[in-house]
């Protein structure tokens, strides 16, 4: 019984696939017609397994028509094979009118046909629900071999990242991807060199309202993008001539943002903060290159400078926010 349970199984999932193909490359004209020839096949499927398991079962599968009395004993005399007129006609009608005999008459078994022979109607909602998950399954298959096929950017860039960081002996500390991940990670990268918040005056001179600003930050590692986002914006107000030209937007608006909002960083804004505050920055790219923001310092100590250096991973791909930068630390 198993094996023949797990073959109908088997022959089911079959006829749901074809049945599901079809469904496919059925077109508007075509789809009635396709609809019929589907529930026609499940229902015949499921005659034929009603019926093999009722043939399983030692049941009937559809009706069993009466039988003579084929003995071929005879009684008469002894021969076989041989019976008298007589003889048959007694044993024919002691046979049609006994009560006791458990057999049943010829025209009886002819009209009333076995239980298990009986087709049960094709329960449509099941069927429905068959064919919506085979469907689904062949969706998700497809969807599958599609994800197989594209390019993992996500993976790619995190391998990258770590043999470079490796190769460097750098560690990298994940930084809130906030918005304010560029002057979190080198406030964080500045109080750790010494070189600290507040920038060298020689370099720039802060207003009152933007050194309070610095002044009000509580720790550089949770709000110090505070301070380093108004030395940056500072910085380009104060340099205009060398930022304007490569801005999209109105100067003022532009300075505003770096100042109060949460826009993200970039190159201006990397350029900005190794002038302001005299560091030199290594941007670590996807793609294994290393981009170099040089602040111009020249006191010829070259381990200082070193010491004073900001090392940043830029991502493309691996933050759902889109890009991101991370610190990155000398390894001790």
């Amino acid at each position: 019984m198993e094996e023949l349970l797990a073959k109908h199984r088997k022959e089911q999932k079959d006829l749901q696939g074809r049945i599901t193909q079809k469904k496919k490359s059925a077109t508007k004209k075509t789809r009635k017609g396709v609809n019929d020839e589907c529930d026609r096949l499940q229902r015949e499927l499921s005659e034929r397994h009603q019926a093999e398991i009722a043939q399983l079962n030692g049941e009937p599968s559809q009706p069993v028509d009466g039988f003579e009395d084929l003995s071929l004993a005879g009684e008469s005399d002894g021969t076989p094979g041989e019976t008298t007129t007589h003889q048959a006609d007694e044993k024919n009608h002691n046979t049609s009118n006994s009560t006791s005999s458990p057999q049943v008459p010829a025209t009886e078994s002819e009209t009333v046909p076995a239980p298990a022979a009986r087709t049960k109607k094709p329960n449509r909602q099941k069927a429905r629900l068959a064919r919506r998950a085979a469907e689904q399954a062949a969706q998700a298959e497809v969807a599958a071999e599609e994800a197989a096929k594209q390019t993992d950017y996500r993976g790619n860039e995190r391998d990258a990242m770590n043999a470079v960081f490796k190769r460097l002996n750098l560690k990298e500390v994940e930084i809130n991807p906030d918005g304010h991940c560029l002057y979190s990670a080198v406030a964080m990268q500045l109080d750790e060199s010494g070189v600290g918040l507040r920038p060298d005056p020689k370099r720039i001179v802060l207003q009152s309202p933007s050194q309070a600003r610095v002044d009000t930050v509580t720790s550089p590692k949770h709000d110090g993008y505070r301070a380093v986002r108004t030395v940056t914006a500072d910085y380009i107000a104060d340099h205009r001539e060398d930022f304007e030209a490569f801005m999209e937007e109105p100067f003022d608006d532009y300075t505003r943002k770096i100042k109060l909002t949460a826009e993200w960083g970039g190159q201006l804004e990397l350029l900005a903060i190794a002038k302001a505050y005299g560091v030199d920055i290594n941007v670590i790219q996807a793609d294994g290159r290393i981009e170099k923001i040089e602040s111009g310092e020249t006191d010829g100590d070259e381990d200082e400078n070193k010491k004073k250096a900001i090392w940043l991973a830029y991502y493309r791909h691996s933050y759902g926010l889109g890009e991101h930068y991370n610190a990155l630390t000398r390894q001790s």
